[in-house]
């Protein structure tokens, strides 16, 4: 099953130097069957970025709570074996939970397939962002549009091997 698990630059450091993300249980966004019933129109690719967003939007909150890390969103796409994934529920009627999936084990750097990061001129957005996440989650609606702005920003797709050069 491709998972969508939100990271940090910092945290992608990390993963490129102990060659997998852990500790597990991670948290993690997929295509669930609650996505594709909110979601019924939509194919494959439509319900993946999907994932894809609200993975974003959770690197948004692991940002919030490392101030160290730079103000670019990450996003790791990996191919999970369908033994390890277990939706995390939650409320449905909130979009993110949809998607929302828990990763039982650690991902070895084998199973990731791409890397989705912020360009640094989304870093002013994030920025901001990232300091109104927490206010987004509490339902301030100027909070939310903050966060938009974020949204705004398309992720930036790599390769495994190009994912050290974002460090060079």
């Amino acid at each position: 099953m491709r998972v969508y698990l939100p990271s940090t630059l910092s945290g992608l450091a990390g993963i490129l130097r102990d060659r997998k993300l852990e500790p597990a249980p991670l948290t993690g966004y997929a295509v669930t069957p609650a996505l594709r019933e909110w979601y019924a129109s939509a194919d494959l690719e439509e319900l993946e970025y999907a994932a894809m967003s609200d993975a974003a939007r959770d690197s948004l909150r692991l940002l919030a709570a490392d101030p160290e890390a730079p103000s670019r969103r990450v996003v790791i796409a990996a191919e999970v074996p369908d033994e390890a994934v277990v939706h995390a529920g939650g409320d449905l009627g909130d979009p993110g939970e949809r998607a929302r999936v828990r990763v039982t084990q650690p991902v070895p750097f084998e199973r990731i397939v791409s890397g989705h990061v912020d360009d640094a001129e989304a870093e002013t957005d994030v920025r901001a962002a990232r300091a109104a996440s927490d206010a987004a989650d509490a339902g301030d609606d100027d909070a939310r549009f903050t966060v938009d702005g974020a949204a705004g920003h398309e992720l930036l797709w790599y390769a495994t091997q190009e994912l050290p050069h974002l460090f060079s």
